[in-house]
């Protein structure tokens, strides 16, 4: 990241809703504001759970269940660029906390939503015909509004289906406090762990030169450093979401079925520093969300899934400038990363061939991926202008011209 994000590594979600406080503060506009500001807040919050719950089925999404949070988080991202690139303020961390809960409740509502009609769950209206009282009907409602409402998911975490959600909760009893306080012990050191590596690097980061004035390669140790604040931060953040909901009793090995996957965490350090594959970093990193995004849009896709993920994913962060550009560059390196490691398995055979490969693809790789990520976390035109017009952009160059020179080849070697 350039000079200026590298004082603002910790500021990873932004404030959606400046331009609303401003206009609250507006005495004509006061009061009609506010009912209008109180009721998408309600319909964004209980508008999904029921068309969720009420489901009919079928093979497709019910777009309701997409569209009225999708809409909400747009309006408040649309409000967040506007407050940093037209009022250039910065947004407040009670904001930055609500629009990730949003994001997050995106995620289990159309996941809820999945479930419901792909007929893993059944859905809470299957007795609306019947007499029944609405007490009833409340109760029969509750477990999914629970799900939806999970305060500690709503801060955070992998991602929990329903299933998995309702299974541990009707076998709570069986949380072993000793297991408990181990685990979350073993957390926290790694957290202390991170934390310190994180003010290692920032000093070096900070006593070094920024991409407005590096030179040549130095240029790609500034990345290089700069994103690893990146990583180690999202890798803090991640692991005390997984602290916070082992706590509340879902952490791995809590109320398993013999049958059921096993827990997902988001955080995979070793497999995200050691790979010299982009497709199994993109699985790895955040795999819960990765896992969401897969099943609610590559599967479904007919034309570019991978494109269409990579853009909905755009869309879910933000569609800051910085987002687009990144995940559209992200999803050509892993198309790329596709074509080259298939060709590279028919030639390469001699084991002192195969070792020389990988490290270099891991280089490779590691490089690329700090690229994406700084550019990703970019808030100005001019940062990311500043990157792409730096050395650094070689690297993805690569990786697009063997994209363009092996599509060609592809039936050759699908």
């Amino acid at each position: 990241m350039v000079g200026a994000a590298r004082g603002r590594i910790d500021s990873d979600l932004k404030q959606p809703l400046s331009p609303i406080q401003h206009a609250l503060c507006r005495p004509l506009y006061t009061l009609p504001f506010f009912f209008s500001l109180l009721s998408g807040l309600c319909s964004l919050r209980f508008l999904p759970g029921p068309c969720a719950l009420f489901c009919s089925g079928g093979a497709h999404l019910f777009l309701g269940d997409l569209s009225i949070p999708m809409s909400w988080q747009t309006l408040c991202h649309l409000g967040l660029h506007y407050t940093e690139y037209y009022l250039q303020e910065r947004a407040s961390t009670r904001f930055c906390i609500t629009l990730s809960s949003l994001m997050l409740l995106t995620q289990r509502v159309t996941s809820l939503s999945l479930d419901i009609c792909e007929g893993k769950v059944k859905a809470a209206s299957r007795g609306i015909r019947e007499r029944s009282s609405l007490s009833d009907h409340l109760c029969k409602a509750l477990p999914y509004f629970s799900y939806l409402l999970f305060f500690p998911a709503l801060l955070g975490g992998p991602l929990c289906s329903f299933q998995k959600f309702q299974a541990r909760v009707q076998r709570s009893s069986n949380l072993c406090p000793r297991h408990s306080v181990w685990a979350l012990s073993w957390r926290g050191l790694q957290i202390l762990g991170l934390e310190c590596l994180k003010v290692v690097l920032g000093k070096v980061v900070s006593a070094g030169a920024g991409l407005t004035d590096c030179g040549q390669l130095q240029c790609i140790r500034v990345m290089w450093s700069t994103a690893g604040l990146f990583k180690l931060t999202y890798y803090s953040c991640w692991i005390l979401d997984d602290a916070l909901l082992h706590a509340a009793g879902f952490g791995p090995g809590f109320g398993q079925s013999p049958g059921e996957e096993g827990y997902i965490p988001d955080a995979d350090i070793w497999t995200l520093e050691t790979t010299h594959r982009i497709s199994l970093f993109t699985r790895k990193w955040n795999q819960s969300t990765a896992r969401w995004l897969r099943r609610l849009v590559f599967q479904h896709g007919r034309a570019w899934p991978l494109l269409q993920t990579f853009a909905f994913s755009a869309w879910w962060h933000g569609l800051h400038p910085g987002q687009v550009f990144g995940f559209l560059c992200w999803a050509l390196m892993v198309e790329a990363d596709y074509l080259i490691h298939t060709f590279a398995r028919s030639f390469i055979r001699s084991w002192p061939m195969q070792l020389l490969y990988r490290t270099l693809t891991w280089a490779h790789t590691q490089l690329i991926i700090a690229y994406i990520m700084l550019a990703v976390e970019a808030r100005s035109l001019s940062s990311l202008w500043l990157l792409c017009n730096s050395y650094n952009s070689v690297f993805p160059l690569v990786y697009c011209i063997l994209l363009f020179l092996l599509g060609k080849r592809k039936h050759t070697f699908n």
